[in-house]
């Protein structure tokens, strides 16, 4: 049975679960893969030298058709790595100061549980599935923009149908007590979104809740199939050029979750005007990530960091929050007047 959670789930599920058979089989096969790479190279090595291998300048051209090699890897200036580092700032103090700031997750997991018939949570749980539909139709978009921005869709066209069609599929969200901080999906049984109950009350703003459903909404997408798979690793590898942060395997596809999440909740803002100050709004998406404990492991980047790498990814939703105002100048979601 294939759960995917969220960070905090799989957190605590390294903390007391220990090292199980499976990650001991792993850990094993690595070492036996390195083994046999070094003997390859070793094995290799030898050939060259006694000139029975290919020469220097067809090793050379080889490395010239190689599609990796033919892309400079992509850095951040020192000014955009400064602006990033305002925009975390800017997402923290709005937190503070915003009275629908969501909880950070450190915060949330001290709390005690609240039972699913709490006046709280069950408010939490309505608005959540008064929200599903809307973070579908804007999962479904930012999805095609993501795989159209990073060439998947012309590529995995296939994939692609299929990722949409297992959103559109989503009916149900379900409250839980023992699940506490948490948002999670059953991929066997793909139309249910599992929401802790506190995590249901540490999201009190809809442009929050959009972005956490549209991060589980993206599991479901990807399915059993994995059929997002090059997507994650096209934005890992992107988001490792930009932060020098190692964003690969499960952290890729938790940041792409992440990433899809605040495009999401960008997109409900642009839809549903406000008077609002536009940064207050923006921040909402990624405030739960305003840790004091900013811990990552082995399938997620810390939290902060987690902030970091979306904001390098996305240097418009920066300027934005940054300057309090969109491409056009606006500092509210409202049109000019």
């Amino acid at each position: 049975m294939r759960v995917r959670a969220s960070k905090l789930s799989r957190r605590n599920a390294n903390l007391c679960g220990g090292i199980d058979n499976a990650v001991v089989n792993t850990i094993t096969k690595g070492r036996w893969v390195n083994l046999h790479r070094l003997a390859v190279i070793f094995v290799a090595t030898i050939v060259l030298q006694t000139g029975n291998g290919p020469s220097a300048s067809q090793t050379r051209r080889r490395s010239q058709n190689n599609p990796q090699a033919s892309h400079p890897r992509e850095t951040m200036s020192p000014e955009a790595r400064e602006l990033v580092e305002k925009a975390i700032e800017v997402v923290c103090l709005e937190r503070q100061k915003d009275p629908k700031g969501s909880i950070p997750i450190d915060d949330m997991q001290g709390r005690p549980s609240l039972p699913v018939q709490s006046p709280e949570a069950v408010a939490g749980a309505e608005r959540a599935q008064r929200l599903l539909p809307v973070a579908k139709t804007l999962v479904i978009s930012s999805i095609r923009q993501l795989a159209g921005r990073y060439g998947f869709a012309s590529g995995q066209p296939r994939r692609l149908s299929q990722a949409i069609a297992r959103v559109q599929s989503v009916r149900r969200i379900r409250p839980d007590m023992e699940s506490r901080d948490n948002a999670s999906v059953l991929l066997r049984a793909p139309h249910t979104i599992t929401f802790g109950t506190i995590f249901l009350v540490g999201l009190p703003s809809d442009e929050a809740m959009i972005s956490v459903l549209a991060h589980e909404l993206m599991h479901i997408a990807d399915g059993e199939q994995d059929s997002l798979q090059g997507l994650f690793r096209a934005v890992g590898r992107r988001a490792s050029s930009l932060t020098a942060l190692q964003v690969r395997g499960q952290r890729a596809e938790e940041l792409t979750c992440d990433l899809i999440g605040v495009m999401a909740s960008r997109a409900y803002v642009a839809t549903m005007p406000s008077y609002e100050q536009l940064s207050r709004r923006i921040a909402r998406s990624v405030a739960h990530n305003c840790v004091e404990e900013d811990e990552g492991d082995e399938d997620h980047l810390s939290p902060r960091n987690t902030i970091r790498a979306l904001f390098a990814l996305d240097p418009v939703l920066t300027r934005e929050l940054v300057y309090n105002r969109d491409e056009r100048g606006r500092r509210t979601s409202v049109p000019n007047r």
